[in-house]
């Protein structure tokens, strides 16, 4: 995989940490920590922004976010009487969306391992009104609290990247769908047009930070969210890791140029 630090040569970052034990490692952006630190480091994170999650969504991708999320859907095959997991769910967009498809006899988990988005996107749903269909679980993706063949379809938006195990996760993802079902990966991922991809670097790392200090007093969040995007699989290696996890039939959708990628896996 591309060095990210090779994108980005005029661009100086802090020392990378490392673990002081000899536990496996992972990344957290571009620092190197121990895999017992990361989850609660990823959780500072969210437990930070989730109040102005979604204004920042709109204002960090022009808006363009719902136009992916609308592809998404589409992409999605749910039906009414389906069972549908919303994994890492944040506000519920996706759960919003999903408990209208269903309808009264289908049902939608929304899922999260951070209480502060889960309680933000609990209070959203119910204000929007949707009730009686829908969830709510506090829930790790590497080992979801779920019977074997319980959903239709499990979709994991933007959330994919702050796992600490991603082929563990999608194991457990694959795991818990039925066969037949579907597994549905949103994610930012690798821009496929040079000029774009030198912008996007130019707008990830200095202008994504910046806002991020000035509406939610919080750039360090935005920076890291930066470079949890660098790290994470590009298109062709994500397709392989859901190969390796068992799904079949594996493809993905380059939206907005490969900014972000959908992909998606059945369970047969």
């Amino acid at each position: 995989m591309t060095n990210p630090t090779n994108l980005l040569q005029n661009q100086s970052f802090p020392e990378q940490s490392q673990p002081t034990t000899n536990e496996e490692t992972t990344h957290f952006g571009f620092k190197t920590v121990a895999k017992s630190e990361k989850q609660q480091m990823v959780a500072n994170v969210f437990h930070s922004v989730a109040g102005k999650y979604d204004l920042m969504n709109d204002l960090l991708s022009f808006g363009i976010h719902r136009v992916w999320k609308r592809f998404t859907i589409d992409c999605s095959g749910v039906r009414k009487g389906h069972k549908v997991l919303d994994l890492a769910g944040g506000t519920g967009d996706f759960t919003a969306k999903f408990s209208r498809i269903v309808g009264e006899t289908g049902e939608v988990i929304l899922a999260d391992i951070n209480d502060s988005m889960l309680r933000v996107g609990r209070e959203k749903l119910r204000n929007l009104g949707v009730v009686g269909n829908v969830n709510y679980v506090q829930a790790n993706a590497e080992a979801l609290p779920f019977p074997d063949n319980t959903f239709d379809c499990v979709i994991i938006s933007f959330g994919l990247r702050n796992v600490t195990d991603k082929d563990k996760a999608l194991r457990s993802m694959f795991r818990v769908l039925k066969p037949g079902g579907r597994l549905l990966v949103l994610e930012f991922s690798k821009p496929i047009l040079d000029p774009l991809s030198k912008i996007y670097h130019f707008y990830s790392f200095n202008i994504l930070p910046k806002i991020g200090e000035v509406v939610v007093n919080d750039g360090d969040s935005y920076r890291y969210l930066a470079e949890s995007i660098r790290m994470h699989p590009e298109q062709d290696i994500l397709k392989q890791m859901m190969n390796d996890a068992g799904f079949e039939q594996v493809s993905y959708y380059n939206l907005s140029a490969g900014i972000v990628a959908l992909h998606r896996g059945y369970k047969f």
